[in-house]
């Protein structure tokens, strides 16, 4: 399972899954303007139960990922245009909105909100389950692998999936214990390895033109 810190230290993680943004929902209603695409500074803060200030610090630091996944400061023309459809009433000379896919990006970095733990404790289980699920060979054809076979497989696809990414995220953002955790991943690849090597021999998949269907 992967760790909740490495989310927040790993822009690359975060990356990965930053298009999940249906888990915003699951764990609280999130209300949107008029347009029924963007929040403002205040509907952010007022989600994550933080004030306005944690989210423009928040801003500050991480613009530039923040407006990777869809951050954006309206002025001019299309702030009065963007007003009327959405009948905002401010007077404010800049206006500042965030998409779906923003407020997930803050709920991957806001680290003191109850809120924002709950939805990355969500985004991970949802991204365990994804990265774990293996399609059901439903084939009466082919002989099935016994139970061993199989949980080796198993943890094979685990560990290379989902543990040997884990510490390659951990490994950069660590500072003293970098050395160990690369020679813990050395470990595990050579588990996987191991595993690898004893796993049965697969069907071969037969070539064009090798094949012939049954003239009986």
């Amino acid at each position: 399972m992967i760790n909740e810190v490495v989310l927040l230290e790993s822009r690359a993680m975060r990356a990965g899954v930053a298009e999940r943004t249906e888990v915003l929902d699951r764990v609280k209603a999130l209300s949107l303007l008029p347009d029924g695409m963007h929040v403002t500074t205040a509907m952010v803060a007022a989600y994550f139960a933080v004030g306005i200030t944690a989210i423009r610090s928040l801003i500050a630091d991480h613009r530039d990922e923040l407006e990777a996944n869809g951050y954006r400061v309206l002025t001019g023309t299309e702030l009065s245009s963007f007003k009327e459809l959405s009948y905002i009433p401010s007077q404010a000379p800049s206006l500042a909105l965030f998409s779906r896919q923003t407020v997930l990006n803050v709920a991957m970095l806001l680290r003191d909100s109850e809120v924002a733990r709950q939805v990355r404790r969500y985004l991970l289980d949802m991204e365990y389950m994804a990265r774990t699920r293996e399609p059901v060979d439903n084939s009466t054809e082919s002989g099935s692998a016994s139970l061993s076979d199989q949980i080796d497989e198993r943890i094979t696809h685990i560990l290379g999936k989902t543990v040997v990414p884990m510490f390659n995220a951990l490994i950069e953002t660590a500072g003293e214990h970098r050395r160990e955790l690369i020679s813990l991943r050395q470990d595990v690849e050579r588990i996987e390895r191991k595993l690898s090597d004893h796993a049965p021999p697969r069907a071969p998949v037969p070539t064009p033109g090798s094949w012939r269907p049954s003239t009986a």
